[in-house]
């Protein structure tokens, strides 16, 4: 009888006879940990050497598989050694829901071949099929652990450290609360519930999930492309004859800029109706909306779905990076989108309060850096203190060639001395000292100001900040990317209004009178108002729109090589 209950068991101890009670397995599973490793299964090594000992902090090595000690500890604290994953009965349920989740990483944007999934589900088999000894089943217990840990960890912080490809990003640094509760989700049978509370909950990260999950259908599906444009003009307008125009409609079914029920034609003709879904489809990928099929659009429409796929678990890589913003306002800015967004909230980031376009920094010269700041103050009818490097590169070289260009400018040399003296602009004496860095060049406030009429200070070592423009033509462009690195604004007196609302007194017509007043003035915010400048070139609007953005700044490029290569990208 006792024979039979022990080949019921089959998870007991050996030697079942003398029952011995669970807690020697407890510390079998101990001595495991402390770094016995005279029986290694080979095909868990790898998963073990993440949970070796490695420096306590709360943010993963940058795309490495180590997990933090102090982790390991937590989840086989001195109050419970025993094992995670396994009762004397046999694996716990959340054993199968580990695996799936695992296995099915690339639904979350991630790399099912960063856990090494098959190591797992071998080693599971292994021990389901005979080798039942304490020591392979503690194996198997922190192998589970340190591998789970890792894809959480994965999820809350992303795999790659900001500062690798973000020089300027610092975030406050995020928990790894996910640790102290992983025994006890497993345990309650909640561990799927844990792995979604680790990922971001903006609705943005929701939005870029659901987007993955249609293109990673649309990849399953045969490729369409559309052939070269017709010579000599390299251009289709709406009522020209194009024989790809069958092709053309049923990439714009797929991609959802034109309705089924809209493609039912075959004729090789560019009617009006595809003119106007190629409009949407230029909206949604930042190019000139003109309806024209030309080189950038092709181009567009023929970029693979695994580029796309690429995109967006890049986006979702970033979004990870960002942390938990507290209430209270926020402004937003997408760098390839070249626009920024203000909520009247962060914790409700639904629908913006205010959006509008922006021009950023010039790719490969003066980017605008990835960063977030906090906007403190706003200096109406602001003087413009012109960089070192503007004033030593295109100013002073600039009158050289034209010695009235600082009077016309409304330029003036000021003393960096006490004194705070002003020179004669222009004169050999001023040219001097700015020569000698014993004077600095500032323009004064007014109509021809390169600031404008405001502007909107976050302080930063960078010296970023927001401000309006006399350049306004540029907002007509579709790539905007012309200043010097600061941020220019199209609606300074909307964004003005945003920031002052605590301060009720700053009317519309007050903002107005002060940015035209040519008197300098700076007024400091209610409360400070949080504002992240960050990159990505896949987003979901509010709308549902997938928007794709060219990489202006090569920052895809880096990253892709950041996390190890595309076979660690594209799920």
């Amino acid at each position: 009888m006792r024979e039979r209950r022990c080949r019921q068991r089959a998870w007991k101890l050996p030697h079942c006879g003398a029952l011995r009670p669970l807690r020697l397995f407890a510390a079998a599973l101990f001595w495991i940990l402390q770094g016995s490793a005279s029986w290694a299964d080979a095909s868990l090594e790898p998963l073990l050497l993440a949970a070796a000992p490695g420096p306590p902090t709360s943010v993963p090595v940058s795309a490495s598989p180590q997990v933090s000690q102090t982790w390991i500890e937590q989840v086989y604290s001195p109050a419970n050694r025993g094992p995670v994953w396994f009762t004397a009965e046999g694996p716990r349920p959340a054993v199968r829901v580990a695996l799936h989740a695992l296995r099915a990483a690339g639904d979350r944007g991630l790399a099912p071949e960063d856990y090494d999934v098959g190591a797992l589900e071998r080693a599971m088999e292994a021990l389901r099929s005979g080798n039942r000894e304490p020591d392979a089943v503690a194996r198997m217990d922190r192998a589970m652990t340190a591998t789970m840990l890792r894809f959480l960890s994965d999820l809350r912080f992303g795999r790659v450290r900001p500062e690798e490809v973000e020089p300027h990003f610092r975030a406050p640094v995020k928990d790894a609360v996910f640790a102290g509760e992983l025994r006890e989700a497993v345990a309650s049978d909640r561990l799927a519930t844990a792995i979604d509370a680790a990922e971001p909950a903006f609705p943005l990260y929701g939005r870029l999930k659901r987007l993955l999950a249609s293109y990673r259908a649309l990849a399953a599906l045969p490729s369409i492309v559309l052939p070269p444009l017709p010579p000599p003009r390299g251009k289709v307008v709406a009522g020209d004859a194009y024989a790809g125009a069958p092709a053309l409609r049923a990439q714009l079914v797929r991609l959802g800029d034109l309705a089924v029920d809209s493609a039912e034609s075959t004729d090789e003709v560019y009617t009006e109706t595809l003119a106007d879904a190629v409009r949407r489809f230029q909206m949604r990928h930042g190019l000139q909306p003109d309806g024209a099929l030309g080189k950038e659009t092709l181009a567009a429409l023929n970029v693979p779905v695994t580029k796309r796929l690429t995109q967006i678990v890049l986006s979702l890589e970033r979004l990870r990076w960002l942390p938990r913003l507290p209430p209270g306002p926020l402004i937003a800015i997408n760098i390839p989108s070249f626009q920024l967004w203000a909520f009247a909230d962060a914790s409700d980031v639904q629908r913006a309060t205010l959006s509008m376009p922006v021009v950023v920094g010039r790719a490969m010269r003066t980017e605008t850096p990835v960063f977030i700041g906090e906007m403190r103050f706003v200096e109406f009818s602001p003087y413009w203190n012109v960089p070192p490097g503007i004033l030593r590169n295109e100013l002073l070289p600039r009158l050289a060639s034209d010695p009235s260009y600082f009077e016309r400018e409304a330029m003036e040399v000021v003393s960096t001395g006490r004194d705070g003296r002003t020179y004669a602009a222009g004169d050999g004496t001023s040219i001097a000292a700015l020569r000698a860095g014993e004077a600095r060049l500032r323009q004064r406030p007014g109509v021809r100001n390169a600031l404008g009429g405001v502007k909107f200070v976050l302080p930063n070592t960078m010296d970023i900040y927001l401000h309006a423009t006399p350049a306004r033509e540029l907002f007509a462009r579709s790539r905007r990317d012309f200043s010097h690195g600061c941020v220019r604004v199209r609606e300074p007196e909307a964004l003005a209004q945003f920031v002052l609302r605590g301060k009720p007194e700053w009317t519309p017509g007050e903002i107005e009178a002060a940015m035209t007043s040519g008197v300098n003035r700076t007024v400091p915010l209610a409360a400070p108002v949080r504002v992240v400048v960050f990159y990505t070139t896949a987003i979901v609007d509010s709308d549902g729109r997938a928007l794709f953005l060219a990489d202006i700044y090569g920052h895809d490029r880096k990253l892709v090589n950041a996390l190890g290569g595309g076979a660690h990208v594209a799920p």
